[in-house]
């Protein structure tokens, strides 16, 4: 080949250097890395998540204070029912000291007998003496409660905002812890089993030596031991660093912590960076026994880490999450009604889009992993819910969560032969052939491309009626069948007698064959239908003596190849009904 010879049908090679990204022009000289742990023996990362932790819902605290429209004691009430059938043993329920709002929910709950014995109510204060004891005051009275003390150890809180040294912010845990104690021995009675939590604020952004140290002041004067544990919680106020660095942040802790067995050290990510959930998980590997967070993702800025996420994930590998997520879709308007806030339709597990699908291929996965599902099942003679959930692109069974399979398949443009199929089978129980699926996907298609959007189930029905199934109410065609009777011979024979009407006029036709669709072809040549069978199947719709029959025929009509469709009682009408179903689609425009 010369030098200015063109080589024909050979792609020009691409190299990485065409797709190299270019400078932003952003301003990243402003941020700062976060700082890296020195843990090189670190086990979390070969642990798993084998039970469920220990949760702590904050919807009605740190929650509620970032709503807009902040809930109103109905609302309220509302959402701690709702935590309490859900399951959850630990709920913080407001800021007593905050205002009346929340100083008065916490007595309404105390006083109407709405807390029940084994679940933990946990009030938030400041290290403030006047907003501790009212803090205790809110609690007198109850089972259960947990007084759960913050204040900021990060050193741009300890610069910026109190100008105080290491020593005098931690001499404000101490004194809190101290505070706390004293007004809890002077306000509640015998009747409160009463705990104590501590927080240093923002642990993520606080060097872990001087967490370690707060921390342990404030066990000192605790004092945990066998039967008084104490709950250390160390917040991800501001998510700032990867799930992994969170995760070695913990795992530092609990192995440095002097009185680790009488700790239970909490994990409360928030979702600056998109990862808290994941921050949460690994947290828990590396050590962490609670975590605290919300419904659905609610709080400040880009929200709490996400309880129902949390524990689905959990439900998914097949570990029980202790917490009841089986009726979603409530779970998701009462959390909407309280909060005055939509849940996203892509939210994982409870969006309303979250088992769809669209796609064609991933219908049709979807399709047949059902249906691999049935046969397995009936093999080992079991339902399919005694058997390892593996269906493509669904991680959980939605049924398991209170949602019906009628969204698991939705159609539009996108969508091809396996969705529809799933359509009909799992609404109309018609498992077509693959053959016909094709056929009839096409004719879907067509409208979808025609007119947009989605097309809906009841819509495929209508459309499927329409070509396949006429009826009295729409009786289109050349022919419509009245009766038919069979007889056989000494030879095996069939003679068939089919009343019908052609085309307006009452016709009886007759025909021999080695059954009855055979006999029937022979009969339609008389009324000059040249038609000839290229396949056929059947299937019960139902079970029982009064289920129907589904047939289906594929037939070669006049040099056209089309299927049809019969639905009966009687498996010879139905498949007379389906020769023609096809013989009269043949006929129509």
């Amino acid at each position: 080949m010369s030098e200015n010879s063109v080589s024909v049908g050979r792609p020009t090679p691409v190299t990485n250097a065409t797709h190299t990204q270019q400078p932003s022009g952003m301003p990243i000289h402003k941020y700062g890395t976060y700082d890296a742990v020195d843990i090189p023996d670190r086990t979390w990362p070969e642990q798993r998540i084998t039970k469920a932790p220990r949760w702590l819902s904050t919807d009605l605290r740190d929650g509620n204070q970032a709503l807009i429209d902040p809930m109103s004691p109905a609302r309220k009430r509302e959402m701690f029912d709702l935590l309490v059938r859900m399951g959850y043993k630990e709920i913080e329920v407001g800021f007593p000291s905050s205002g009346d709002t929340d100083f008065n929910f916490v007595r309404s709950i105390i006083e109407e007998g709405a807390i029940p014995d084994d679940v933990t109510i946990s009030v938030l204060t400041q290290a403030r003496e006047d907003l501790i004891e009212r803090t205790v005051e809110s609690l007198r009275g109850a089972h259960r409660a947990t007084v759960h003390l913050y204040n900021a150890t990060a050193p741009t809180f300890r610069r910026v905002v109190f100008r105080g040294s290491k020593d005098d912010i931690k001499q404000i845990a101490v004194d809190g812890t101290r505070l706390v104690m004293e007004y809890a021995e002077k306000i509640l009675g015998p009747e409160t089993t009463f705990g104590y939590q501590y927080s240093p604020e923002i642990f993520t952004d606080t060097e872990l030596d001087f967490a370690l140290e707060v921390c342990e002041a404030v066990c000192d004067v605790w004092q945990p031991e066998e039967g008084r544990e104490i709950i250390l919680n160390l917040p991800a106020t501001v998510e700032r660093s990867t799930p992994s660095t969170h995760a070695d942040r913990f795992e530092w802790m609990s192995r440095n912590l002097t009185r680790r067995e009488f700790v239970c050290l909490s994990v409360h990510p928030h979702n600056d960076r998109g990862t808290a959930v994941a921050a949460a998980e690994l947290a828990i590997m590396a050590g962490a026994d609670r975590i605290e967070g919300c419904l659905f993702g609610q709080g400040e800025r880009t929200g709490n880490v996400d309880l129902v996420t949390l524990g689905m994930n959990l439900f998914s590998q097949g570990v029980d999450p202790q917490i009841d997520f089986s009726q979603i879709d409530e779970i998701r308007r009462t959390s909407e009604y309280c909060n005055q806030m939509e849940i996203h339709p892509r939210h994982p597990y409870a969006g309303d889009l979250v088992y769809t699908a669209f796609s064609g291929s991933h219908q049709d996965a979807i399709k047949k992993g059902f249906d691999a599902m049935e046969a397995d099942a009936a093999a080992k003679g079991v339902t399919v819910d005694d058997i390892e959930w593996a269906v493509p692109y669904l991680p959980i069974d939605p049924k398991d969560v209170g949602r019906s399979y009628e969204a698991v398949i939705r159609v539009n443009s996108q969508s091809g032969k396996g969705g529809i199929a799933y359509v009909l089978k799992n609404d109309h129980k018609l498992d077509l052939p693959r053959r016909m699926q094709i056929e009839f996907s096409r004719i879907i298609q067509a409208k979808t491309d025609a007119e947009g959007g989605e097309v809906t189930p009841g819509q495929i029905w209508s459309v499927f009626q329409d070509e396949y199934l006429p009826n009295p109410a729409n009786q289109w065609g050349r022919i419509q069948l009245r009766s038919g009777q069979t007889t056989t011979d000494t030879d095996g024979r069939d003679t068939l007698t089919v009343e019908a009407v052609v085309d307006g006029a009452d016709t009886v036709l007759t025909g021999t064959g080695n059954g009855p669709i055979s006999a029937f072809f022979e009969a339609l040549a008389a009324i000059g239908v040249d038609a000839r069978l290229l396949d056929y199947q059947e299937h019960t719709m139902s079970e029982g003596a009064s289920a129907q029959a589904a047939s289906y025929i594929e037939c070669a009509i006049d040099g056209q190849v089309l299927w049809g469709i019969g639905i009966d009682a009687n498996t010879t009408r139905a498949s007379l009904k389906a020769v023609i179903s096809a013989v009269n689609r043949s006929a129509r425009p």
